[in-house]
This record gives C-alpha cells, sequence and structure tokens, in this order.
C-alpha cells in the first residue's frame, strides 16, 4: 500500500508539471515576473510544509553550499524565463520536446564533467534523440507545426540551463532534498528581483483577477504542491521507476496542448516526439539487475 501511494504521488506531481504551458498560455504577465512568483510562492509553501513536517526547515548550510545553491537557484530562475518564453512563441508541444532534450545534454557531457563512460547503448539514444529533435523543430521536412525558430531556440536555452543545475546539483550531494528545493526556489525568485525593478516588470498591466488567481495557482500548485508530491512520492520508488515515470510529464504536456489548446502536431512532429522520449526512457533502463 505504502508503494501505491508513493506512486500515485509521484504521477500526480508529473500530471501536475504536464499542464503548467497550459496555465501559462493564459497568464498575460512577463516570463520574467512569473519565473519570480513562482520561485517564491513555490519556496514559502515548501518551508511552511518543513516547518510543518519538521523536515529541518531550520537546519544551517555552510556558506559555500548556500553559495552554490543560490547559484543554481539562479539558473532555474533563468530556465523558467526561457521556457516561459519558449511557451510564447511555439506550441506547448514543441517547446515540451525542446527543453525534454535535457538528458541527451547531460548524457553528453557527463564523460568530460563526471568521468562517466559513454556507451555505445547511450551514444546511439543520443543520436536518435538529436534526430527527433530535428524532426520536431522542422528542420527536417519541415514538419514544425505552428513552431517558430525563436521558441524551439528559447525551449533548447531551457533544457541548456536546466542540463546546468542537474549538473550543478550532482556536485552538491548530501542535502535534504525538501531544504534543497527550498533554498533554490526562493533563490530563484529573487534573482528575477533587480531585472525586475531594472525593466519596470513589477507594474499593473496584465493584473486581472483571472490572471492573479493563475498566478497563485502556478506558485503554489504547480511548484509548492508538485515539489511535496514529487519528492514524497521519490521515498517510495525505486531510482529506475522513479526516471520512467519522469516522462509522464512531456507526455501528458502533449496531451493537454492537444486536447485543451487545440495545438497541432503533424506526423513527423509525432515521430520526433517518440524518438526523443522513448531514447531517453531507454538510456535510463539498466540491462542489469540493481538493488538501488
Amino acid at each position: 500500500m505504502e508503494r501505491r501511494k508513493a506512486m500515485g504521488m509521484f504521477i500526480s506531481s508529473m500530471l501536475v508539471f504536464g499542464t503548467i504551458g497550459v496555465f501559462r498560455r493564459y497568464i498575460p504577465l512577463s516570463s520574467a515576473f512569473l519565473a519570480f512568483a513562482r520561485g517564491i510562492l513555490g519556496g514559502l509553501f515548501l518551508l511552511v510544509f518543513m516547518r510543518v513536517r519538521k523536515k529541518g526547515a531550520g537546519a544551517n548550510l555552510p556558506p559555500g553550499v548556500l553559495a552554490r545553491l543560490v547559484a543554481t537557484g539562479a539558473m532555474i530562475g533563468i530556465n523558467w524565463i526561457l521556457l516561459f518564453e519558449a511557451y510564447n512563441h511555439t506550441t506547448v508541444a514543441v517547446a515540451t520536446l525542446c527543453y525534454y532534450m535535457e538528458p541527451t545534454i547531460v548524457m553528453l557531457l557527463s564523460p568530460l564533467l563526471f568521468k562517466e563512460r559513454l556507451t555505445g547503448k547511450k551514444a546511439l539514444c543520443a543520436a536518435v534523440s538529436i534526430v527527433g529533435m530535428a524532426l520536431v523543430s522542422g528542420v527536417i521536412g519541415g514538419g514544425g507545426q505552428g513552431g517558430s525558430v525563436r521558441g524551439v531556440l528559447f525551449g533548447l536555452g531551457a533544457a541548456v540551463f536546466y542540463s546546468a543545475v542537474v549538473i550543478m546539483n550532482k556536485k552538491t550531494p548530501g542535502i535534504d532534498a525538501y531544504q534543497r528545493t527550498t533554498v533554490l526556489l526562493l533563490s530563484a525568485g529573487l534573482v528575477m528581483v533587480p531585472y525586475l525593478l531594472l525593466t519596470g516588470g513589477f507594474g499593473g498591466a496584465g493584473f486581472t483577477a483571472s490572471s492573479v488567481a493563475l498566478l497563485l495557482i502556478v506558485g503554489i500548485v504547480h511548484t509548492g504542491v508538485a515539489y511535496a508530491l514529487y519528492f514524497g512520492g521519490m521515498e517510495g520508488l525505486k531510482v529506475q521507476t522513479i526516471a520512467v515515470f519522469s516522462y509522464i510529464d512531456p507526455v501528458s504536456a502533449l496531451l493537454f496542448s492537444a486536447l485543451l489548446l487545440r495545438e497541432p502536431l503533424s506526423l513527423l512532429n509525432i515521430v520526433g516526439a517518440v524518438m526523443i522520449i522513448g531514447s531517453a526512457m531507454v538510456s535510463e533502463i539498466k540491462t542489469e539487475s540493481s538493488t538501488r
């Protein structure tokens, strides 16, 4: 029963993450302000959550570790801005698939940064993923329905910064996941403040009752609640199960964009999507049995 509960929590978090592109479509605010609000609201929710659950919210972090987490949080903020801009310039489906090039980027950089061997299987998966990206973006066959070059570049830029976040997290082990994420989210929001002050991004244009309500949902539900479900579910699941179930996020994003936003996907787009998501899943499936 505990495993079912953990699985339900993790799958729920993936489905919530998969709807963020749809919500972004209906929030007429700048990507920088949306990143700011998401980080602050999500971080504060997790801070309260840790206080209630007594999960070490008050634990002190060494200055060096805290500085690294703040820098990583800044990368998350930039990553969010690029992703939100990708949603603005292309379809949610194309933006999401560009974003999910992140596993391929990390895979290709791992031999240089972590001295991990790039196996033939992983190299083949990376190649398949890159070809899939070419199909999704329209580089091959001109199949990029609704996608613009700018949107694709924003999505790939978001993937690059998310890859940097993953790499930085690997270099900062031994920290409670909730505490780490709280610092990252608050940092992601706070680093937006100077930019918003310089650009007048705190202005009232676009603020309506509906946009504020949607903003609160993205900040609290899509960030705070979703991350609480994500980490809560992870505690009861094996690593490989987590890796495979993580792809519920992009698959659900494609389905939600098609069903709720009526965004078209050509046959080449669909083939590319299968290549990107499928190759990423295959690359994470271990061929030998492992305890964890």
